[in-house]
């Protein structure tokens, strides 16, 4: 049939988008960046924190973990393209653009569908960790400051005196949400400072002088632990949106790779008890 006789002969009653092939390889998707994000775990390159005595408190690493973000996006997503393309029904009606344009609206609904799934999956984890791991929320808990300067909240009520638990929990909650002023332009304001030094000085018997250079150490590394996580927080959240970019095309092009094996009958691989073996078969 030539290229004319393609191009006006009726479309097939099959619908435009076949949701099978797409949720196939969503799956495989979806699949292969949970065992490749489980590997980067094992190895470190998901591990992150703002304490001054953790090793990955580093660009580099924030690079490399980054980095990593962006190979597993190019191979899920290219896989689950390739297998939404390769599956997908063959058109002997259309004309070549019209295959190559479907293939890759396969692939980008294989992307699409596969960034859901795996944002349920991370939101759902996340969830169970919390309610597993963290403590009944009350009005004295600040979770954020406990998160990003939970050792230098440590540092600062350091003391001989065992004060009743529930007042330190809210005077290290009270503490916390000061130290996070220590970020903005201003700063943490005097009667701020002055009134942490005096908790100081109540909590752990220290004297005046000492809580005073105490709560100054603390103020200083506090604005550096917030600055180290923002500069994380902008570093791979850009990896993570350049990887799901670069995963949307990675997607297209392989589901047109996909597309061109299906129509052109590529060799397949048929196994055997030797191994792998390729057989070319015939043109349909």
């Amino acid at each position: 049939m030539s290229d004319i006789e393609r191009a006006t002969a009726p479309l097939p009653a099959f619908p435009y988008v076949q949701w099978g092939q797409v949720i196939a390889g969503a799956v495989s998707a979806a699949a292969l960046a949970t065992v490749l994000h489980a590997f980067a775990g094992a190895i470190g390159l998901a591990v992150g924190s703002t304490a001054p005595t953790w090793r990955d408190a580093s660009i580099a690493l924030w690079a490399l973990s980054g980095l990593y973000l962006i190979l597993v996006a190019l191979a899920a997503y290219g896989l689950g393209g390739y297998v939404a393309g390769r599956l997908r029904m063959r058109l002997n009606v259309a004309t070549p653009d019209e295959v190559e344009f479907r293939d890759g609206a396969h692939g980008v609904l294989v992307w699409a569908v596969a960034t859901l799934l795996t944002g349920l999956m991370l939101a759902f984890g996340a969830t169970a960790a919390t309610r597993m791991s963290a403590p009944a929320p009350s009005a004295t808990t600040s979770v954020a400051g406990e998160n990003v300067i939970a050792y230098d909240l440590d540092r600062l009520f350091r003391g001989d005196r065992r004060p009743p638990e529930g007042d330190l929990a809210y005077h290290r909650a009270e503490a916390a949400r000061i130290l996070l002023t220590s970020s903005s332009h201003a700063g943490v304001a005097a009667e701020d400072r002055a009134y942490l030094i005096r908790l100081v000085s109540a909590r752990t018997g220290l004297v005046p002088p000492e809580s005073e250079r105490r709560v100054d150490t603390a103020i200083v590394q506090a604005r550096d632990n917030i600055s180290r996580a923002r500069r994380s927080t902008v570093i791979l959240a850009f990896m993570a949106g350049a990887a799901a970019l670069l995963g949307a095309a990675a997607a297209w092009f392989a589901a047109g790779a996909g597309g061109r094996h299906r129509d052109e009958a590529a060799p397949a691989l048929r196994w055997t008890v030797l191994g792998p073996r390729v057989i070319a078969r015939p043109p349909l």
